[in-house]
């Protein structure tokens, strides 16, 4: 988890991270779950080279799916078949959610990887480089896998 900041810490500047990049989600039916984003909500699905190259085997075994917004915002479906929520009952409070990726430009991608060190963040995963680009993953104060990514140095 993460330590309490202190005002002498370094923190990333507002406007380094540029957007939300993408959003994973569990999902236990892929089939309800594409039909929910894609048909009732009306969300574009990745086909063909828009799949991520990382994500290609899991989609052609039908393990994953990928919706873009219109704001260009992706949100991955990830099959979790045994997938079972805390509670049976739909009104209390539960996430699926995978992670929170944040987007960031290549060239502070290292900036930002030695801040969250330098304020003892446990780095749960990475950092790696894969051709979509760079990822590191983190946990928030609750537990939740965070992600600052960016694309290939060039893009």
């Amino acid at each position: 988890m993460t330590s309490s900041l202190k005002p002498s810490q370094p923190c990333l500047t507002a406007g380094l991270l540029r957007k939300v990049h993408h959003i994973a989600l569990h999902v236990q039916d892929m089939a309800a779950s594409r039909n929910f984003y894609g048909q009732l909500l009306g969300l574009r699905e990745l086909r063909g080279d828009e799949v991520p190259e990382t994500l290609r085997k899991q989609f052609e075994a039908g393990e994953v799916a990928n919706f873009a917004t219109p704001d260009g915002t992706i949100i991955d479906l990830f099959w979790k078949p045994n997938l079972a929520p805390p509670d049976p009952d739909p009104d209390r409070e539960f996430t699926r959610a995978g992670h929170l990726a944040f987007d960031i430009a290549p060239e502070s991608f290292d900036q930002a990887v030695d801040i969250l060190l330098q304020n003892k963040i446990t780095i749960a995963h990475g950092p790696v480089t894969r051709p979509t680009g760079r990822g590191v993953y983190f946990y928030d104060p609750d537990g939740f896998l965070v992600e600052i990514r960016c694309d290939p140095v060039g893009s």
